[in-house]
């Protein structure tokens, strides 16, 4: 069963050979629809442009740090899979760049949420590095669906539900990982590992929605209800990765209909 994105239960080890394939299925399938008709133009509220800006930021960056550790990890399929999600990354913030063009808008050339994440990565290896990034691509998945279900504006929802779709995607992959990852350690040391990461995430929450309150007002979107979705809809993918999670196996990337 997949369940915001997860899919829970027993998994094996190695072979990312199925997720190298969904990733080059998903970059040729990209190609094969094309972007966004940009030259539409798109109207939208200060408020939404400064948060999309801040996001774009986020999405930006070349993977270094990350794509070395997987290289070092031991496993090149996952290796190769991992510069294959790093091209995804680089393709929202490429796209987020577009969209705020055609709203007038420039990107930003930093910000202090996402330098005090890349900071706290660097800091990490690859274990500690996916669960700080787990927390900014969970937070996603809620900024996203408000974006792509609240905006009027149907450039911003479009561009919004196809990063949506790539991050949904995302989580699971990287569950994978740590679930195996995390396999190596007794129970209540898995456990006590995602219950820190679940109250990093809730941090991270509620200092999102402090920061792009005015933006997810706009959507339709309270705080309060922002980080109380974030915190729930985490609970499944914890489960997954400390090992309590079903019996379907969550290696698999979801299927698409």
């Amino acid at each position: 069963m997949i369940k915001n994105g997860i899919k829970g239960g027993a998994g094996t080890t190695g072979d990312y050979a199925d997720w190298v394939r969904d990733f080059t299925e998903e970059r040729e399938r990209r190609t094969a629809l094309g972007d966004p008709d940009w030259a539409r133009g798109a109207r939208l509220p200060e408020a939404l442009i400064r948060s999309l800006q801040r996001f774009q930021v986020g999405e930006d960056g070349d993977g270094a740090q990350l794509r070395a550790k997987a290289a070092g990890a031991g496993d090149p399929v996952y290796a190769e899979a991992v510069d294959l999600f790093v091209a995804e990354e680089q393709n929202h913030a490429r796209m987020l760049a577009l969209l705020l063009a055609a709203a007038g808008a420039p990107t930003l050339a930093g910000h202090w949420t996402d330098a005090a994440f890349v900071r706290l990565r660097r800091l990490l290896g690859l274990r500690l590095e996916l669960l700080v990034l787990m927390v900014a691509e969970v937070v996603a998945l809620r900024y996203y669906r408000a974006v792509r279900d609240g905006t009027r504006d149907p450039l911003a929802a479009e561009v919004a539900g196809r990063i949506l779709a790539d991050e949904e995607r995302h989580v699971t992959f990287h569950c994978r990982r740590l679930r195996e990852d995390l396999a190596s350690l007794p129970a209540p040391a898995r456990r006590a590992t995602t219950a820190g990461w679940r109250l990093l995430l809730a941090g991270a929450a509620l200092v999102v929605a402090y920061d792009h309150g005015p933006a997810l007002r706009g959507l339709g979107v309270r705080r309060s209800a922002f980080v109380r979705d974030v915190v729930r809809d985490a609970a499944p993918m914890a489960a997954v990765m400390d090992g309590r999670g079903g019996t379907a196996s969550p290696g698999r990337p979801p299927r698409r209909v």
